[in-house]
């Protein structure tokens, strides 16, 4: 990570071993591997190595302020507000810590983020919206989507200046940088869909302040498209436009249920799998419409 730490001596390092970050892009790395190995029923014996390395990559650790841990030991880092938050990816782009899979791990990582605050350049604030996102905190992620909206003036190197876009909407992060712009977009996506997590989870992370909408078009994993429409904060609609057949694991609203799928004008079965979750089988070419109670 670009951010430095103390090291026991009072001096200021940025090499370590076994960084959070690194490890994470390395689990995102073989796990993406050996998935794709399965699927495409191939090189299994490279697939097993993986695996293997996989086990023996050095655990996330939680550090004294409770905290996901940035380096393999508990260093206090230089600057505790710097726009890097590069120990989360396992949150965002990765998929390694989860509620459902990593619980004590996934509140570290909000402590940790809460302990880098809400400040920062274009792109980095574009990264914390992805990540209260994933965290289904709406109303902190739309606190970002308000501080990536404000404007900077100047184009001077300054990397706390707190703003987000330029009056171009251009990312604002001297002199200039697209990462933010993209940022933007793929959060307020995951604020209203995620798919990371082996379901399609609908309006995860939905603000207060958007309590009515509608959003079409979106792509979850597993090749399928995905319609919304919400009111008084609850999904009102939902559509599904598979890409290929498959079996869907599908999520309502946290307090929603989906009591019924309509496929033309025909009833399709599924199975109740947990609190507001639906399974069933999809179709290539067809909608699948979602009924909620």
């Amino acid at each position: 990570p670009e951010i430095k730490f103390v090291t026991p001596d009072g001096k200021q390092a940025a090499v370590s071993q076994a960084c959070t970050m690194d490890m994470a892009i390395l689990w995102d790395l073989f796990t993406n591997c050996i998935e794709a190995a399965t699927v495409l029923g191939t090189d299994a014996a490279f697939a097993e190595r993986l695996r293997a390395a996989r086990e023996r990559l050095y655990p996330a650790k939680i550090g004294a302020r409770g905290q996901l841990q940035e380096w393999f030991r508990d260093f206090q880092e230089a600057d505790v507000h710097h726009r890097h938050v590069s120990h989360l990816f396992g949150v965002f782009p990765g998929r390694q810590l989860t509620s459902e899979g990593t619980p004590r791990l996934l509140k570290a990582a909000q402590r940790a983020l809460e302990i880098r605050g809400d400040a920062g350049t274009g792109w980095s604030l574009g990264w914390k919206i992805n990540l209260w996102a994933r965290l289904r905190d709406g109303d902190h992620a739309y606190t970002m989507v308000r501080n990536l909206l404000t404007l900077v003036e100047t184009s001077a190197t300054n990397m706390h200046n707190g703003g987000g876009v330029y009056p171009n909407l251009f990312d604002a992060h001297p002199p200039f940088q697209i990462d933010g712009n993209f940022g933007y977009t793929s959060g307020v996506t995951e604020m209203l869909l995620q798919s990371h997590a082996g379901e399609i989870r609908l309006l995860p992370a939905l603000p207060k302040t958007w309590p009515a909408g509608r959003v079409t078009g979106l792509r979850a994993r597993g090749g399928v498209e995905v319609d919304i429409a919400w009111n008084g904060g609850k999904a009102t609609a939902a559509v599904l436009r598979p890409t290929k057949a498959s079996a869907r694991r599908v999520r309502a609203p946290k307090g929603q249920q989906i009591t019924g799928i309509r496929r033309g004008k025909e009833r399709v079965p599924f199975q109740a799998a947990g609190e507001g979750v639906a399974v069933f089988d999809t179709q290539t070419g067809r909608e699948y419409h979602l009924i909620f109670g």
